[in-house]
């Protein structure tokens, strides 16, 4: 992927109530502006699940991508959560402590709430958009085709 690319993306779906609160909780604690946050149903979004040969309709988890040095990372589920407590400041960081749980437990837990969010948490009618101060922090589309 081009150097266009931010190191630490955010793919998160707008229409689940949820996953809104989690970029909303993201953004206002990564005092670091390290995360960049992409809308599933955006056309980087879109474009990043192709190249990743993901689903581009189904979305049940949060994915966190990481671009570095050995290329791009992909983490899902409970890993991404994790991964993305482990940069927030603290005590948050502390969360991050959580992965000495093992995977099959935590991804058991996170499954059962990502199939069951819409019906506890709610779906919105439209994809939440980012607000004009937000709207740098957000990867809505590429300038042009990357490789």
């Amino acid at each position: 992927m081009p150097q266009e690319i931010p190191d630490h993306i955010i793919l998160f779906d707008s229409l689940c109530n949820l996953c809104n609160g989690w970029s909303r909780f993201v953004l206002e604690r990564d005092e670091r502006a390290l995360f960049t946050l992409c809308r599933v149903q955006s056309a980087a979004g879109q474009e990043l699940l192709e190249r990743l040969g993901l689903p581009l309709d189904t979305f049940e988890t949060v994915i966190y991508l990481h671009n570095g040095p050995a290329g791009i990372q992909q983490y899902h589920r409970s890993d991404a959560a994790l991964r993305i407590f482990a940069q927030l400041p603290m005590p948050w960081r502390l969360l991050a402590l959580t992965r000495i749980i093992p995977r099959f437990l935590r991804d058991w837990i996170y499954d059962l709430i990502a199939r069951n969010r819409y019906r506890l948490f709610g779906r919105g009618a439209s994809c939440r958009l980012p607000s004009a101060t937000e709207r740098h922090r957000f990867l809505e589309q590429f300038p042009h085709e990357f490789n």
